[in-house]
């Protein structure tokens, strides 16, 4: 990877809706080199997609909630189950297997603090072996992901 995938991983960062066109521009390439690029950025795994970054408050998902969550036993029925579980809750948008403790990190997004009582109630507190639950509630997003 050279300086000029660099600019094109940069400026993607910025806006992944960039034309061709002007992401060429934008790192000093003519449109063909600059599309043969991006095409090998993507082939190989370093571009891994695109995404539309949507307002919480628009999707009634502005009440973030982080968690610290620890299981009893680590084997790996117990493993499995519980990211199987939480991976397909809609409410999570981020889960995170750690070393140490906790064992996880998981970032939820509801409506409110109810919605948030009947996700932990339903979704996280029915999964065997859990240990232990650490809710933080976000006061601000000062640097959104």
């Amino acid at each position: 990877m050279d300086a000029i995938d660099l600019a094109i991983i940069a400026e993607l960062e910025r806006d992944g809706r960039l034309t061709n066109v002007a992401l060429a521009q934008r790192v000093g390439l003519t449109t063909g080199p600059c599309l043969r690029r991006v095409q090998r950025l993507e082939a190989d795994g370093v571009i891994r997609g695109y995404r539309a970054v949507i307002e919480p408050t628009a999707v009634g998902r502005s009440f973030e909630v982080l968690i610290d969550l620890s299981l009893e036993a680590q084997d790996a029925e117990t493993v499995e189950r519980f990211e199987r579980t939480l991976t397909q809750a809609e409410e999570v948008i981020e889960l995170r297997r750690l070393f140490g403790s906790p064992d996880y990190f998981v970032r939820v997004a509801v409506a409110d603090l109810p919605a948030y009582e009947t996700f932990l109630s339903r979704h996280v507190m029915t999964i065997p072996r859990i240990k232990n639950v650490t809710s933080h509630f976000t006061m601000k997003t000062v640097k959104p992901a």
